[in-house]
């Protein structure tokens, strides 16, 4: 088996296999361990494999780099003869979720890979991560007491990998780890950052907003004025539980003097519909250079930029456009709105807010591989930027990392696209003019 490669990737792996299935335990070495049979969703399944990231976590640079690239691979489901497999629905994050008690927040990670054995049954491949000098001593951080014969985790204990077995360090190997952590920092993170996507210029928006709630105004005043006025939401549709309630002058008027009040907030929620139901979403792509980045936050602010979420075109609403005076066509017992509202699951690594003037992205990946590109979809929010006539956008970031104290910092500025007129949006979106 050539060791002098990255235990990534179909290929290679079937390959471990191959080796394994050949030689059984007698593979097993300090940056190979086999397990015939292991239900990775039970404690004593998890326990194994906690107790092998933690013991590849805490090897040697020097040492490790001999193999593998310096990566550790535990094999799951395989012994000499056969790969008989586990049965099929372990899933990446959420062993990492399950993981997170026993190897503590700072773990630098690992890797996930499966090969199907039939339709039922898969080996899996947990693959521990090269070992870096910098890094600190990485000990048990919550305890396991088994039944007998079961692997067993001490909170506090430091476990290392020898030739072919897992166990409690030394006193030596514990000092050798403290210089590991001593040793010469992590090189500094070189990020690379890009748009997919482009940041919006729009003309003439608040003229046409102006005009469109004008327009709502006026055909309410000349809708009042005729002799059978429109009824106002809130009073009992006919035939429901009696007469219907036609509202008199007076509440006609006080409707229009409320409406008004709040034509502010409306026009404000009408932009951020119109812009985004009619406007191309945007997405952000991001590559480490030469550096594993553990646990990252990159929060991103676009200066002089509005932020909305992104719709389809869909789900273009006239009334949330220009909200009508007399109110939505939605019972007034509906309380409701399921697009007003944006809800992302806990664990999405795409937030996004306007914080004053400026509109602020924060992403939160579980990590970043060295030279590999990470990038979020371009259907979660709208980039507008502020001033129609700007042809650039100054663009700030801050990247912090998990277990460090440093911050690394940059700045771009990145070309608006093209300027469109926002009566043409309204037509596109809301007339079917496209």
């Amino acid at each position: 088996m050539d060791t002098n490669v990255v235990p990534l990737g179909e290929r290679i792996l079937r390959s471990v296999l191959d080796y394994v299935v050949a030689n059984g335990d007698a593979a097993e070495t300090s940056y190979l361990e086999v397990k015939s049979a292991g239900d990775i969703s039970s404690k004593p399944g998890l326990v194994k494999v906690a107790k092998f990231l933690l013991a590849c976590a805490n090897r040697l640079p020097e040492d490790a780099a001999r193999h593998f690239k310096g990566y550790a691979v535990l094999v799951i489901g395989a012994q000499q003869g056969e790969a008989v497999g586990v049965a099929r629905g372990a899933e990446s994050h959420e062993l990492a979720n399950r993981l997170r008690p026993y190897l503590g927040a700072t773990f630098p990670g690992f890797e996930f890979g499966r090969i199907g054995v039939d339709g039922d049954r898969e080996v899996l491949f947990v693959i521990g991560l090269p070992p870096e000098d910098g890094q600190p001593i990485y000990p048990c951080h919550k305890e396991y007491q088994g039944a007998p014969g079961e692997e067993r985790l001490a909170d506090g204990a430091i476990y290392v990998r020898d030739h072919s077995n897992t166990r409690t360090a030394n006193a030596g190997e514990i000092m050798a780890l403290v210089e590991r952590a001593r040793a010469v920092m992590r090189p500094p993170i070189a990020l690379d950052i890009g748009l997919l996507g482009s940041i919006h210029r729009v003309d003439r928006i608040a003229e046409i907003l102006d005009r469109l709630y004008d327009h709502e105004e006026q055909r309410y005043l000349e809708s009042s004025s005729k002799e059978k006025a429109p009824p106002l939401p809130g009073y009992v549709p006919p035939g429901l539980f009696g007469d219907a309630v036609t509202p008199t002058a007076e509440d006609r008027a006080a409707r229009l003097e409320a409406w008004r009040r709040a034509r502010p907030a409306h026009v404000a929620a009408g932009r951020a519909h119109l812009f985004g139901v009619a406007l191309d979403g945007v997405g952000v792509r991001v590559v480490s250079r030469d550096r594993f980045v553990a646990g990252p936050e990159i929060v991103l602010t676009f200066h002089d930029c509005e932020i909305v979420d992104f719709g389809e075109r869909d789900d273009a609403d006239l009334s949330r456009l220009v909200e009508p005076v007399q109110g939505r066509e939605t019972p007034h017992w509906s309380v409701v709105d399921p697009v007003a509202s944006r809800i992302t699951p806990r664990d999405y690594p795409v937030d996004w807010n306007q914080r004053g003037a400026n509109a602020e992205v924060t992403l939160t990946p579980e990590s970043l591989r060295p030279n590999v590109e990470w990038r979020t979809d371009q259907d979660d929010y709208v980039i507008v930027v502020r001033d129609p006539h700007a042809t650039s956008v100054r663009v700030t970031w801050v990247l912090t990392e998990d277990s460090s104290d440093l911050a690394t910092e940059g700045e771009m500025a990145v070309p608006a696209g093209s300027l469109v007129d926002a009566a043409e949006l309204v037509k596109s979106a809301f007339l079917n003019e496209r």
